[in-house]
């Protein structure tokens, strides 16, 4: 297990490196002049320049990214351009909503994604199959900013029974804190939950035809308690391994949903300093995902050593 730990995190560093280098040499190519939109209207050229100098905005590419590399390994990532904050501050200010809202994302998904597949692979063929199966491909067509839409128009606007926009800290309350936050976490584990369901769905199929499964069936055993005891471990492998990918991927998907409910995240921060040329905000945020997709991968990979016995070996 130290190994895997050690070797992820030995990935972990070089891209972290690769990746923001990216994103800085693509920040470059993109038109406009930082500087000058963040010199307000009609600017001089004195104060254009002024403030190129101030952000070292005219040094060499490769040495502007190596100042902030230096920056992050002491834990520092810069200041922002347009705020002139802090940017380890800023973060810090939007990553409690994004976690918060990953977190009652990712317990719907696992729920709702684990009932929904235990209760299609019942029955195979059976009604509540049927059902589930055609539920969960419709949800997996459904871009989720356009789900997000339509809850906030069922259940804010036709109904006002949660609130469209807005956020409340959990020092509020819990109360508080998870209603605001119900159609965004909907809105969100909806498709990831439906891929999770149906690939435990497919997964329990192929290992209740197994022989171990039969034959405990024929020991008189309850069909839930074949599946719940038995079947559900030795499928559970390609289930976790989707629910690793979603996991990962859920932090691109944060930002679309938490503009759409107008949540105090880092979606909000990420669009803004992409509009805005903020490069050491975006490089900021583009950090925290990389290790955020590299912990959950590192999670996965432990999973499966406790999944299937062979792979400790």
């Amino acid at each position: 297990m130290l190994t895997l730990v050690g070797r992820r995190i030995a990935i972990t560093v070089p891209l972290v490196v690769i990746v923001s280098f990216l994103v800085f040499l693509m920040i470059d190519f993109v038109p406009g002049d930082p500087a000058l939109r963040l010199a307000g209207d009609d600017p001089t050229p004195d104060r254009v320049e002024a403030i190129r100098e101030q952000l070292h905005l005219s040094d060499p590419l490769v040495t502007r990214y190596l100042d902030w590399l230096g920056g992050l390994i002491t834990g520092d990532f810069g200041r922002s351009f347009t705020t002139e904050q802090p940017v380890g501050e800023l973060l810090w200010d939007r990553l409690g909503v994004t976690v918060s809202l990953v977190v009652v994302s990712v317990v719907l998904m696992v729920l709702l994604g684990m009932a929904l597949g235990i209760a299609a692979s019942v029955r195979p063929g059976g009604i509540a199959d049927r059902a589930v199966t055609t539920v969960c491909s419709v949800l997996v067509a459904v871009p989720s900013f356009w789900l997000a839409l339509l809850l906030v128009v069922f259940f804010a606007v036709d109904r006002p029974i949660f609130p469209a926009i807005g956020y409340s800290p959990i020092g509020d309350g819990v109360d508080l804190w998870l209603y605001h936050l119900v159609l965004p976490a909907v809105a969100l584990a909806a498709t990831p939950a439906a891929e999770l369901a149906l690939q435990l769905r497919a997964s329990l199929a192929d290992v209740v035809r197994r022989d171990f499964v039969m034959a405990a069936s024929a020991r008189g055993m309850p069909r839930t308690q074949v599946i719940g005891k038995h079947a559900l471990k030795n499928a559970a492998v390609p289930a976790v391994t989707v629910l690793g990918f979603r996991l990962a991927e859920m932090v691109g998907g944060a930002v679309v949903i938490e503009t759409v409910f107008t949540l105090p995240g880092l979606g909000p921060l990420t669009v803004d300093s992409v509009l805005s040329g903020d490069v050491p905000v975006l490089l900021g945020v583009v950090v925290l995902s990389v290790v955020w997709v590299a912990l959950f991968n590192l999670l996965t990979d432990l999973s499966y050593l406790y999944l299937n016995p062979k792979v400790r070996t």
